[in-house]
């Protein structure tokens, strides 16, 4: 009969429990299990897989020693999205003024239709001043950026570049409560919110799916660049001129970027440790080879299947939102548009964050389509009933500071236009993709009362420092 064990001898298994424990402190076992996987199949591939262009492998880990370093990976990064901004700044100038200039043609000749035809004025108005007009303007603003930034993106992530940026951004995605792939989405975000949130669909956790698809707002969409542009360009960059004012702009915007990123690590950091608690998930990236553009291909595709749906969304959605700024501002109560009434109820909340009620009231009736934000406060301010186009303005900048502007107005039009919530395209999206009223809601309340907070904060603490 074999002697029974002893009560106080270990357990081996018990052992090897507490040794992982306590190893599970200091480094990520899973971590380490993966690159002992990684490490092992590259042994067996040395022996069994021939590599014919060696030089190239050399180089594609030459480049991700530098692209990919905690020393590098960051700075390199951030050099160029800079660039892309200001590539996209610098070249989407001329052209938008060339659409602009071409739709007011068309806007002539129209109008002379309709008074040959002695159509009367509020039709004109309608379909002319409201429809065309406000359509005319989501094209010659959102065309020309699109068609720089979409096909930059694209070659970049033809290249290889793109997966290196999930790779640097996963560690602050994993300590803030989120997952590597999010860096993907985020970058979507930058051409169209609406088409971020259907690419939330590579995160296969639903949790940070969720916390992908709530923080998605915080990066500037096609649609907030001009206003974002535009304001930087005439408060931001102002004693410059030539390639240093277009510099200036660019570094402005992107500073105004990298605070939307904040935000989004931030949002992300809280919502893992309240409404959506949980585990991260590990990221395993297999990075892949450095590849030559195709780039007339590259290019061809990202116009046409990115490109052209964003800007056939935004003009569905922009229209209609057209014709009801034109009847609003065509409305007289008591000798007043309706447009002023809004603003007026606005303006005591918006005093308080910054703005003024003309602002909210714009981005209010600028739901469907962020494009349409800048042209509802032009009209609003020139009280003409009808959209007006940014670029037939010669002196935008005196409109603005006759109607009460200083620079802490513009820099907080600029943190509200990225902040606040997504507009109904997005929504709707969300809607979609959730199958939930909660998480719709939530996706909107959430960045309007970070929106609010931060511009409050901004407009008090300048105010109290006699800054304005």
């Amino acid at each position: 009969m074999a002697a029974p064990l002893a009560t106080n001898s270990p357990d081996p298994l018990d052992s090897l429990l507490e040794a992982a424990r306590s190893a599970a402190h200091g480094t990520d076992i899973r971590d380490g299990i993966v690159s002992d996987i990684y490490r092992t199949s590259r042994e067996i591939c040395s022996d069994a897989v021939k590599v014919r262009d060696k030089q190239k492998l050399a180089n594609t880990h030459k480049l991700d020693k530098v692209l990919t370093s905690k020393l590098w990976g960051f700075p390199i990064m951030l050099a160029i999205l800079g660039a892309i901004f200001w590539i996209t700044i610098a070249g989407a100038n001329v052209p938008s003024g060339w659409i602009a200039d071409f739709f007011g043609i068309i806007e002539g000749y129209l109008t002379a239709g309709f008074e040959a035809l002695h159509a009367p004025a509020w039709l004109h108005g309608i379909l002319v001043l409201g429809f065309f007009r406000g359509t005319s303007w989501v094209i010659s603003v959102m065309l020309p950026p699109m068609l720089i930034f979409f096909p930059i993106f694209a070659l970049l992530e033809n290249f290889g570049y793109l997966p290196r940026v999930a790779f640097n951004m996963d560690r602050l995605f994993k300590k803030s409560g989120g997952h590597g792939k999010q860096a993907l989405t985020m970058s979507m975000g930058f051409g169209c919110n609406a088409a971020a949130i259907m690419s939330t669909r590579i995160i296969e956790s639903p949790r940070e799916r969720m916390l992908a698809i709530l923080t998605n707002n915080f990066v500037p969409c096609n649609g907030r660049w001009p206003t974002l542009i535009l304001l930087s360009s005439l408060f931001m960059a102002i004693g410059t001129v030539g390639g240093l004012h277009t510099f200036v702009t660019a570094m402005v915007v992107m500073g105004i970027v990298m605070f939307g990123i904040a935000v989004t690590l931030t949002v992300s950091w809280v919502l893992s440790k309240t409404a959506l608690r949980g585990v991260p998930t590990h990221y395993t990236l297999e990075l892949p080879p450095y590849r030559r553009p195709q780039m007339f291909k590259t290019i061809l595709l990202a116009t046409r299947d990115k490109s052209w749906n964003v800007l056939k969304r935004a003009v569905i959605v922009a229209a209609p939102a057209g014709i009801l700024t034109w009847i609003l501002g065509n409305i007289m109560i008591s000798g007043t548009s309706v447009l002023a009434h809004i603003a007026a109820f606005f303006d005591p909340f918006a005093h308080m964050i910054g703005l003024d009620g003309y602002i909210i009231m714009a981005f209010v009736l600028g739901l469907p389509a962020n494009e349409i934000v800048l042209p509802i406060l032009l009209m609003g301010y020139m009280s003409s009933g009808a959209m007006v186009d940014a670029d037939g303005l010669d002196n935008i900048k005196d409109l603005f500071l006759q109607h009460g502007w200083t620079w802490l107005t513009a820099l907080n039009m600029m943190l509200f236009s990225l902040l606040h919530y997504p507009c109904g395209t997005t929504l709707f999206n969300i809607y979609k993709e959730t199958k939930s009223t909660k998480w719709t809601v939530l996706s909107a309340v959430i960045p309007l009362a970070i929106a609010i907070a931060v511009t409050f904060i901004t407009a008090q603490v300048f105010r109290a420092l006699g800054w304005v």
